[in-house]
């Protein structure tokens, strides 16, 4: 147990342990998901498999739809440690881990006199049960959140030290950044640089005088440098990957996207609804809400400015262009972390930390508790059937688990700083406890392993194997496939192309409904539907087999 008085630094490694359970048992319990996680495996294999280092293919075909860095740092490890299944998956999260610390330090940067800032500021941030959840799966955002945190920081040193080295930090981030996601890096960052006549001077520790010319020639050699270094991959990609690929990753992925998304197409006001459930428990967490009324008097606060700015532009950014998913905020959410912890510090020496009232434990606890002993009843409730069939399958006893992890919470604690991480630790139990909950749902609904064993099988017996309809490549790593799979289905004749080059080979197909004319040669479960593989002969004696849904 760590005791009352501990350092920033010491709850920070508290932190770490919790993250460390979380990421654990999540990468454990469960199954790499279809079908974005199974697809960011197969591109890796399919790079570490045929040598596609500079443009990633996903089964044979240039992968257009993300930059290679997640997919470079998935190789490397193999290269290290040999092809297996938990390195890949490791990766992402220890990127949420690096955004927890440089978070705690960018909050010492801009608060050096204020330690409980930098104690709270990770704890805020694990402790939002979106950031814990996310940060465990195989995505692009954790990274995306790194590096726009290390952006941040190398202004915040340019602005304070001078020199060019927050310069190049910045630029080094930046570039970095485009690598793993995209242009969207500019979106959390230029606002920050473009903006810092407004912040800068306020700074705790701020410059003497602030030189806009010097500044802004700073900000546009970081931002070239960022561009030298995306394009020293870009280039030779587009040159290699052909006309229709350098078309994608120099304008298709990004200016196309913010315009008119082809997919995630939301209202702009999406963002605004769904913000509250992402920073739950912090959402009902009394001490948060008393802090508001310090806001007047840190409106003058440099940090403060620059993690509004922060967070503000990007969310209204986001908040207009058409595509939309949940993740595409959480760069976001270390601003959102530092100006929590900046609000329930003190406004200044003579402030006094914000009161404990009992209402601040027993509101987050209760609900915890509650959510546990939801856990426990919901297969006892009479529910609609579909809900029935999922609920049915969960191991309610793990709903223990949360409560027992609420009941922490409830009990008194000397400083807010402790109350913060007993909350944060709630976080993690819940997480652990949904994983345990739903690991027969997982194990049975989600769980590709053998089917993609059952493909890898008949890979070795030399049968060509096709897909029916788009496929995302959910088994080429799973099943480490040695060969691309063939979709058909998407253009005229090319079922009947396949059908009748390979005679003896095999189609899977996906059904709400499995067809009984013919026998599979296997089937499997996957959520609501039935895969099935179907011989080449069955889908040329019954044409239309494939297709049934």
């Amino acid at each position: 147990m760590i005791a009352a008085g501990a350092s920033g630094r010491e709850w920070a490694v508290f932190t770490t342990v919790l993250w460390l359970a979380v990421t654990l048992v999540a990468l454990g319990l469960r199954p790499p998901l279809p079908v974005d996680e199974t697809r960011y495996l197969a591109v890796a294999w399919d790079m570490w498999r045929d040598g596609n280092y500079i443009v990633p293919h996903l089964h044979g075909e240039p992968y257009s739809h993300k930059p290679p860095l997640l997919f470079w740092l998935m190789t490397a490890g193999w290269h290290v440690f040999g092809v297996n299944d938990w390195w890949p998956r490791l990766v992402a999260p220890l990127f949420g881990l690096g955004s927890m610390v440089l978070t705690m330090r960018l909050a010492l940067a801009l608060w050096p006199g204020l330690v409980r800032a930098g104690a709270l500021a990770p704890v805020l941030l694990f402790g939002a049960i979106f950031w814990t959840v996310f940060g465990t799966l195989t995505m692009f955002d954790m990274m995306l959140a790194l590096f726009t945190l290390l952006a941040i920081s190398g202004l915040v040193g340019a602005a304070r030290h001078g020199g060019r080295g927050g310069f190049v930090l910045a630029g080094v981030a930046i570039g970095l950044g485009v690598l793993a996601k995209g242009p969207a890096i500019l979106l959390h960052v230029l606002p920050a640089a473009l903006t810092a006549p407004w912040w800068v001077p306020l700074l705790a520790v701020a410059p003497a005088t602030f030189d806009r010319r010097r500044w802004y020639m700073g900000v546009a050699g970081a931002v070239g440098l960022g561009v030298v270094i995306a394009l020293a991959w870009a280039i030779p990609a587009g040159i290699k990957g052909g006309a229709e690929y350098r078309a994608a990753i120099f304008w298709g992925q990004s200016a196309e996207r913010m315009v008119d998304s082809f997919a995630h197409a939301r209202p702009w006001w999406w963002y605004a609804a769904v913000l509250p459930g992402l920073v739950v428990p912090w959402l009902v967490w009394p001490p948060l809400w008393r802090a508001f009324r310090r806001l007047p008097g840190l409106i003058g606060d440099g940090g403060m400015r620059l993690c509004l700015t922060w967070f503000a532009t990007a969310f209204v950014a986001f908040s207009l262009i058409s595509g939309k998913q949940l993740h595409y905020l959480l760069p976001e959410f270390p601003a959102l972390a530092l100006l929590a912890a900046r609000l329930l510090g003190p406004v200044d020496a003579t402030d006094a930390e914000i009161d404990a009232r009992p209402l601040d434990r027993w509101l987050p606890g209760g609900l915890a508790m509650a959510l546990g002993a939801a856990v426990m009843v919901a297969p006892r409730l009479h529910l609609p059937e579909r809900a029935m069939e999922t609920v049915s399958e969960i191991e309610p006893i793990w709903g223990l688990v949360l409560i027992a992890g609420a009941l922490v919470v409830v009990f008194p604690a000397t400083g807010l700083i402790r109350q913060a991480v007993r909350l944060a630790s709630v976080s993690a139990f819940m997480v652990i406890a949904v994983h345990l909950a739903a690991k027969p749902l997982l194990a049975k609904r989600y769980d590709l392993e053998a089917m993609a064993g059952h493909i890898a099988a008949l890979e070795r017996d030399g049968k060509e194997i096709a897909y029916f309809g788009k496929y995302h490549g959910q088994f080429d790593f799973l099943g480490r496939l040695k060969r691309p799979i063939t979709a058909i289905g998407l253009d005229t004749g090319d079922e009947e192309k396949f059908l009748k080059a390979n005679p003896a080979g095999v189609v899977i197909a996906k059904y709400d409904n499995l067809p009984t004319e013919a026998a599979p040669l296997f089937t499997h479960y996957f959520r609501s539907y039935i895969y099935a593989a179907w011989p080449a002969a069955a889908l040329t004696a019954h044409p239309g087999l494939g297709s049934r849904r």
